[in-house]
């Protein structure tokens, strides 16, 4: 029903940003996700916001340097990364949830039933 795409991963010094592109096809009205999973860790939640973008809601490593943001006229959403550090290197992973809520936001993996193939973010120290 829906299908997700990320952009933008790379490989940066620490300190430097990245933005991140998620394109979704279909209807708008989902809430959105970024997780991430490093080799041999559990995938984690990073960030998410609510099909209209009116709430947020980050992981205490991430607070304050990263920033999830939506465009529902172009069915994007961003993750804006600043400051980034060596640990935040990992594949990342935008997913989709159907969630009408207007200012709850799961974060947990298996409650989010769309996800892209991920892109690699690197961060050299």
């Amino acid at each position: 029903q829906v299908q997700l795409v990320e952009s933008g991963g790379g490989l940066v010094q620490a300190g430097g940003s990245l933005r991140l592109s998620c394109a979704a096809s279909g209807r708008t009205l989902y809430a959105m996700g970024w997780f991430r999973q490093a080799p041999g860790k559990e995938r984690e939640f990073v960030a998410g916001i609510t099909w209209s973008g009116g709430s947020t809601l980050y992981a205490d490593s991430v607070k304050g340097r990263f920033t999830i943001s939506r465009d529902n006229a172009k069915n994007t959403v961003y993750l804006q990364m600043n400051s980034l550090k060596p640990e935040d290197t990992a594949v990342y992973y935008c997913a989709a949830r159907r969630g009408q809520e207007s200012s709850y936001i799961a974060t947990k993996a298996a409650l989010y039933g769309f996800w892209g193939p991920g892109s690699q973010v690197t961060v050299s120290s």
